[in-house]
């Protein structure tokens, strides 16, 4: 069976396998390094800390689907 990059040039788009897998093995090794305690600690000190408006502002920009400003018309 041909890899679906190959047959398209290496262009995968949006559902990009390799993009998927290379996702999921990371965040299997960051969990297997046990390093979520630490990542949940030093989140938790952030929203704590004088960047947490920031921080929020940059959630709701992410939640809000366009926090580049792409889809803004010309």
């Amino acid at each position: 069976m041909q890899d679906k990059a190959k047959s398209k040039g290496g262009i995968e788009g949006e559902g990009s396998y390799s993009g998927t897998k290379a996702y999921d093995e990371a965040t299997a090794r960051f969990i297997k390094d046990g390093k979520v305690d630490k990542a949940a600690k030093e989140a938790k000190r952030a929203m704590d800390s004088r960047e947490a408006a920031d921080l929020k502002s940059a959630e709701a920009k992410g939640k809000a689907g366009d926090p580049r400003g792409q889809d803004k018309p010309r």
